[in-house]
């Protein structure tokens, strides 16, 4: 049987490599570049995290990372005209993907006998740091430092799970509520153009 971390990490790459390829596509990228494009939206976070951790990165580990990655290409390939009308997909994929890794880098910390502001941050890094990679790739400012609620939804899902833990509910309870809350925060925000207070330059202040 597959364990809960690996089904997960699973469909979290699934997400976040269908967020990748979409973004690649609107770039006009070839193949190639909307699977190494999804392949760093997939993995990047949780490489960063397992780094963290001194842990080895958890596709390293197991090849069906990889396979998953290309199985993504494929469905967009196959769907591209469906991907196309539904101009909202890359947001659901993207928050599908931020819910799923935040829960993963949480847990994996966790088990590593980390304290839980540190799987909290860890969420955050297994979450968004894959996005960063993405927009980077495709040179756009990346979501993360934008206007609009990201990791901000990461830190508010990590701190449901930790209330759950302390409420001593089960694993799948806090696993499934901290998934509703990360992407009801996510969609609120960007269906309600919810957002932080932006910098500005001082210069223009006068």
């Amino acid at each position: 049987m597959f364990s809960l971390q690996f089904v997960i990490e699973f469909l979290g790459t699934f997400a976040f490599a269908i967020s990748g390829i979409r973004s690649a596509s609107s770039k006009n990228f070839d193949w190639f570049g909307g699977y190494v494009v999804g392949l760093a939206t997939a993995i990047g976070g949780g490489t960063i995290r397992d780094v963290m951790l001194g842990q080895v990165p958890f596709w390293m580990t197991n090849s069906i990372y990889l396979i998953c990655t290309g199985a993504a290409l494929l469905t967009f390939v196959m769907l591209k005209k469906l991907f196309t009308r539904l101009s909202k997909t890359w947001a659901l994929f993207d928050t599908l993907g931020l819910a799923l890794f935040t829960i993963a880098g949480i847990q994996k910390t966790l088990e590593a006998g980390f304290p839980f502001w540190v799987a909290i941050i860890m969420g955050c890094i297994t979450g968004a740091a894959g996005g960063v990679m993405r927009d980077v790739f495709v040179n756009e400012t990346p979501l993360i430092f934008r206007k609009e609620i990201y990791a901000i939804a990461c830190i508010i899902g990590g701190i449901v799970y930790q209330l759950c833990c302390m409420l001593n509910l089960s694993v799948e309870v806090a696993v499934v509520s901290t998934f509703v809350t990360v992407v009801v925060v996510r969609m609120l925000a960007v269906k309600y153009r919810i957002s932080l207070p932006v910098l500005k330059d001082p210069d223009l202040w006068k």
